[in-house]
């Protein structure tokens, strides 16, 4: 009887990458990682220049402004590298791969943890109501389903490897649902982050003792940070939906999820 070898991705010649597909590759990791480095740094610039900085319950306004730059930062930023790092690493073992992929994610949650506490600590002090906007509500969507999926990652892809070979076809068939989870989850962040931005704007438009022409900047930069985690999200979505790989080299998927 004719034991089956699993060919890898790597290993099969057929799938060789030639060089578009290399300049591709490149091209994906380079603006992706300006991308996402650059919107948390234009949120930090927003938020110390136009916001007041930081600080904790002894200035709830200022209390308030952790908020975006740690969901960016747990949401958008970790999670980003998170699933590009696991669908475009090709230089070290599946192991490894996966371990950087949940590193990523448990140094997000501590983020999304903190945001979430200082915007309803601030809510509380100004006696603003919680829960009321969509924003809100998308935000507690995502927390929701990111929390899931980190259950879901961990127990399915990292303690089922203790039994690697009784395992595979369960971890294989849950494959789809976990990446396209992820996808759906990486862009209910982006829509609640970009509806953050909105209802944050509409919050101050009226707000007195800064100039129009302080406003108008503060726009612009809002705006840029709107437009580029929409960027964002398109380019996250092409690098894990684009594939130069032949229909038989789907066991790619399969090891490396």
């Amino acid at each position: 009887m004719k034991t089956r070898t699993k060919k890898r991705y790597e290993e099969d010649p057929d799938n060789a990458w030639n060089c578009c597909s290399w300049c591709e590759y490149l091209l994906i990791v380079i603006l992706s990682t300006i991308l996402l480095v650059g919107v948390l740094v234009l949120t930090l610039f927003w938020v110390m220049f136009y916001r007041d900085g930081f600080a904790w319950s002894e200035s709830p306004k200022q209390q308030f402004n952790l908020h975006p730059i740690l969901m960016i930062a747990g949401f958008v930023t970790l999670s980003g590298f998170s699933i590009l790092i696991y669908r475009l690493c090709r230089c070290v073992k599946q192991i490894y791969v996966k371990l950087i992929h949940m590193f990523f994610h448990a140094v997000a949650i501590p983020c999304i943890a903190l945001g979430f506490i200082s915007v309803f600590a601030s809510h509380d002090a100004l006696h603003k109501v919680n829960f009321y906007s969509l924003h809100s509500w998308l935000g507690f969507v995502t927390m929701g389903m990111f929390v899931l999926q980190f259950v879901i990652g961990f127990f399915s892809f990292l303690v089922m490897l203790c039994c690697e070979n009784k395992t595979y076809s369960c971890r294989s068939a849950m494959v789809p649902i976990h990446a396209s989870l992820g996808l759906a989850n990486f862009w209910l962040a982006i829509a609640s982050s970009v509806t953050g931005l909105i209802e944050k704007e509409r919050e101050t438009v009226n707000e007195v003792g800064v100039s129009s022409e302080n406003k108008l900047v503060e726009h612009y930069i809002t705006s840029a940070i709107g437009v580029t985690l929409i960027f964002i999200g398109i380019i996250v979505t092409f690098a894990v939906r684009r594939s130069n790989a032949p229909a038989s080299a789907k066991v790619y998927v399969t090891e490396r999820i």
